[in-house]
């Protein structure tokens, strides 16, 4: 039976409120709308004062990592060298074994309890590092960490030991793709990460059919039943095309292409049958070189301007038989985004429905992903209106950032984002950047409010250096005398 369009988004709302999905997707959605990506536990207590080289005043307890990295990623996107003390703070925080907890207050302390790990805070740290030059061997570190503490389904928890959820995994599949790593061939027990990511994804038999091809953050742990969620659905459209958080501008525009159904059954775009239970079926090469998708991935793909069989739209790679999956999520996200006014919705428990400003920034980035710019860039302009009503982001080094990523990927100056210099807000909350694009190395400072730039030119020779030099140094105390 069809229901009136108000009548059904009613009903979506009230399933997904129940109580076990909305402990998880608030929990998850809330905690990254303050900069904090997962579960408040293992995390140390900080010391009074953030320390100088961290961004953002806040309490770093529970996303120092988190939001360090995505400032450095933003930086770097913007063309700014960070400082280096800025990247030093990052790569102090590294455990021996690799890992990175959420924060570490006494970096001298060992990390003799693997189970205090935060997958989601290493991942970051990978794809920062690896965006970052001369840093490398800590980014390999890292995700040869992750690669150890992978779940017997392919996927990954939040802290090693828990079940796997689809934010973590998602996550972990961007810092490979991020290092150049087939994500794909990260295996355990012969399961790849994608294959725990099917997992998640609600198919044909969904509650409502405008939930298919959304993805849940979990199962229910008592019944099984998968509840949609935007943020999960949001960060495995991602992963499905291979892209971490710095996504590139050059993904052709490709038609949306929702989750075909027929007889109970899920199919791509030709009409094929792809998976019995209603979720489009993985693949990817297991460790004898072997796959177990073989013509599929290669029938969705021929003569409809989808991408090759085994990458997706911005030529990284995805399992073949995959892009029937990562095709019906994008198309999830585009439709909520339709219902939603061009931004996404969350209901915090307790609360009322509310804008949800952080999902939508990186809804932003996924759709750039799946090549639906289009939508991205309608996501990025309702932000470009409505930001300033976002709660504490000038503060949030977690907001500006993926602001700043959302504007790069489809192709938006950060300088000016609804009359916002998002840099500019960004580089105040931290240590100044060493140097700014197109730059010769000097730091790059601001004024107190960070919305100019210092740009001195007093002369030549050794009185343009000293103006530089002294000018530097007061603006460094200004901001950490805001900061304490």
């Amino acid at each position: 039976m069809s229901l009136p369009h108000h009548s059904r988004r009613s009903l979506r709302r009230r399933v997904l409120s129940r109580p076990l999905r909305r402990g998880a997707a608030v929990l998850a959605g809330a905690a990254l709308a303050l900069g904090v990506p997962g579960p408040l536990a293992h995390a140390e207590s900080p010391s009074a004062t953030p320390p100088e080289d961290l961004f953002g005043d806040g309490d770093p307890q529970y996303d120092g990592v988190w939001r360090q990295s995505i400032a450095l990623l933003a930086q770097d996107t913007a063309g700014y060298t960070p400082a280096a003390g800025a990247v030093a703070w990052l790569t102090g925080q590294q455990c021996a074994d690799g890992a990175f907890r959420s924060y570490r207050a006494d970096p001298g302390q060992p990390c003799d309890d693997v189970t205090a790990a935060d997958t989601n805070a290493t991942a970051l740290a990978a794809q920062a590092l690896t965006a970052l030059d001369g840093h490398e061997d800590e980014a390999g570190a890292a995700l040869d960490w992750l690669a150890g503490v992978q779940n017997e389904d392919g996927g990954w928890s939040y802290n090693p030991g828990g079940p796997s959820d689809a934010n973590s995994t998602a996550l972990v599949i961007g810092a490979f793709a991020a290092a150049g790593r087939e994500p794909g061939e990260v295996r355990r027990e012969g399961n790849s990460p994608y294959d725990a990511l099917a997992a998640f994804q609600l198919g044909c038999d969904a509650p409502l059919d405008d939930q298919r091809g959304a993805y849940a953050w979990q199962p229910d742990p008592e019944s099984g039943t998968l509840y949609a969620s935007d943020l999960a659905t949001v960060d495995a459209v991602l992963a499905a095309h291979g892209a971490g958080l710095l996504v590139s501008q050059d993904v052709p525009e490709t038609p949306v292409r929702p989750l075909e159904c027929e007889g109970g059954t899920a199919q791509d775009a030709t009409g094929e049958t792809d998976a019995p239970d209603g979720t489009a079926e993985t693949g990817g090469t297991d460790t004898d070189g072997t796959d177990g998708t073989e013509g599929a991935g290669e029938e969705a793909a021929e003569g409809d301007g989808t991408p090759e069989a085994g990458e997706s739209p911005d030529g990284s790679v995805a399992p073949e038989g995959y892009e029937a999956s990562a095709a019906a999520g994008a198309a999830y996200l585009v439709a909520a985004l339709d219902e939603g006014g061009r931004h996404l919705r969350s209901t915090p428990a307790g609360g009322e429905e509310q804008p949800d400003y952080l999902a939508t920034a990186r809804a932003v980035l996924a759709l750039a992903a799946a090549g639906h710019g289009d939508a991205a860039t309608g996501a990025l302009n309702w932000l470009g209106e409505h930001h300033g009503q976002w709660p504490d982001l000038t503060g949030s080094p977690t907001a500006v950032g993926t602001l700043i990523m959302a504007a790069h990927a489809v192709g938006r100056a950060p300088e000016d984002f609804g009359g916002t210099d998002l840099v500019a807000r960004l580089n105040a909350l931290g240590p100044d950047p060493h140097q700014a694009p197109g730059g010769n190395g000097a730091e790059a400072g601001e004024d107190e409010d960070g919305g100019v730039p210092v740009a001195l030119v007093l002369g030549t020779g050794l009185a343009v250096g000293v103006a530089i030099g002294v000018t530097a140094v007061l603006l460094r105390g200004r901001a950490k005398a805001g900061r304490a």
